[in-house]
């Protein structure tokens, strides 16, 4: 608790610091405070109009958003301010670690009696061959658990029926998201203990649960001396995810085969085909929030709860898994009917809800990424939360939530939660983990 205490403290302390000196550079320079922003949009604009584009008109929108930016920079520094620009960067990059230091937290979860025939599923190619660096079969066999491995050609569905078919009563899984979400669409089908192995490359579905994923063999521990929540599931069109399911730019980028060797480069090549001016008109019909339908124009992600974005503490993490409901995110702006709506030029280009239930209509197979995996859909694309589904075991020596689990929204909120922090009043826990945080 002390420590969270004097983080808490010092994050607020720099951030008064970086306000002070943005404030006094305001003042002392104006107004070229205003010129040096005109050319960080004008930067954005050029820079956006490079990417979704190719060839020449690529590399001379990227050339102009670059030299926008180095103007931009130099005339920030001139003037003999550069080293207070440079103390103000410096204090907040400071105040956000601190944050997210102050908001780390650790949960005790509800005891559980370990399982009498676990079964660990490893993919010895996983996270550049993560299972045999940490020798996880001997590991799991120390701690009275089954290895199994799934080898080339092998149907890993298969592989854990037939292990729960012969008595196994709790399941594990060291692999990436997609492996994670079989063997737990199978444990939520039998109400088996579920144990997540952040044995993958990103494990992100580690990371919301509360895993420590820098502790790929003290993650066994959850079958010996672990605690149990129930975390919710998702599926679309009866397959289950644990993460996400994106449509539209990223969906058609690992669709490539090149993707896996050049995923950022990929990426970037197909951004024309999806939203430069010669991209096809986009075959994606949803229904918004409010019951207007909309035409999608970048992409939609339908994810196994809310994501934290555009955050400076625990973006691109969900800070419950527990909700019941879906998070759904869709980038740039819709067309209602072929028009466009009018949105403010400072709104984020991304809209989000959640929503228990989201269907999206093509007239087409849609090409999709779940969990990170390449895969077409039939149309209409059904997809519903699964609420409490699995029982998820998490070994007491890690986390138990989500970095983001009790990081606030918005500025004033941030500060009102650092400052209780500081003053060593207790935090709760969002949802079902609504116990004292111990740091």
């Amino acid at each position: 608790m002390r420590k969270r205490r004097l983080a808490a403290a010092g994050a607020l302390l720099a951030g008064a610091f970086a306000l002070a000196l943005g404030v006094k550079l305001m003042v002392e320079r104006f107004p070229v405070g205003i010129l040096v922003t005109a050319c960080a949009l004008a930067a954005l604009v050029f820079a956006w109009l490079g990417i979704v584009r190719g060839g020449r008109a690529r590399t001379a929108g990227l050339l102009a958003a670059a030299a926008l930016l180095a103007g931009a920079a130099a005339i920030a520094t001139s003037g003999g301010h550069d080293l207070t620009a440079v103390a103000m960067v410096a204090a907040g990059a400071l105040a956000a670690a601190l944050a997210q230091t102050a908001f780390r937290i650790h949960v005790a979860l509800s005891p559980a009696a370990p399982p009498e025939h676990p079964v660990l599923f490893y993919n010895p190619r996983s996270g550049g061959g993560k299972a045999e660096r940490f020798d996880l079969p001997a590991e799991a066999r120390a701690r009275g658990i089954e290895p199994v491995e799934l080898g080339p050609g092998q149907d890993l569905g298969e592989l854990v029926r037939e292990a729960v078919a012969g008595g196994a009563d709790g399941l594990a899984m060291a692999g990436g998201d997609g492996s994670q979400a079989l063997v737990a669409a199978i444990a939520s089908e039998h109400d088996l203990p579920y144990a997540c192995v952040p044995a993958g490359t990103r494990n992100h579905f580690a990371l919301d649960l509360g895993v420590d994923r820098d502790d790929v063999v003290g993650a066994l521990d959850a079958f010996s001396d672990g605690g149990e929540r129930r975390v919710d599931l998702a599926e679309v069109n009866g397959r289950v995810f644990v993460n996400n399911v994106s449509l539209g730019l990223y969906a058609t980028a690992v669709q490539k085969d090149e993707y896996r060797d050049a995923k950022l480069r990929t990426l970037l090549e197909t951004v024309p085909e999806v939203m430069g001016p010669e991209a096809e008109a986009a075959d994606l019909v949803w229904t918004g929030p409010h019951g207007t339908r909309h035409h999608s124009t970048a992409a939609i992600l339908v994810s196994n709860n809310r994501y934290r974005l555009g955050r400076p503490v625990g973006s691109g993490t969900r800070p419950r898994i527990d909700d019941g409901l879906l998070g759904i995110t869709v980038l740039a702006e819709p067309s209602v009917r072929g028009e466009r709506e009018r949105r403010s030029p400072f709104q984020r280009p991304w809209r989000e809800w959640a929503t228990p239930e989201f269907e999206v209509s093509s007239e087409e197979a849609v090409s999709a990424g779940i969990d990170g995996e390449a895969a077409e859909l039939s149309s209409p694309l059904r997809f519903r939360i699964l609420p409490g589904a699995l029982r998820v075991r998490i070994a007491q020596s890690h986390p138990g939530a989500s970095p983001s689990a009790i990081a606030p929204e918005g500025a004033r909120a941030t500060v009102a939660a650092l400052a209780r922090i500081a003053a060593g009043r207790p935090e709760r826990v969002h949802g079902s983990l609504a116990l004292l945080a111990a740091a």
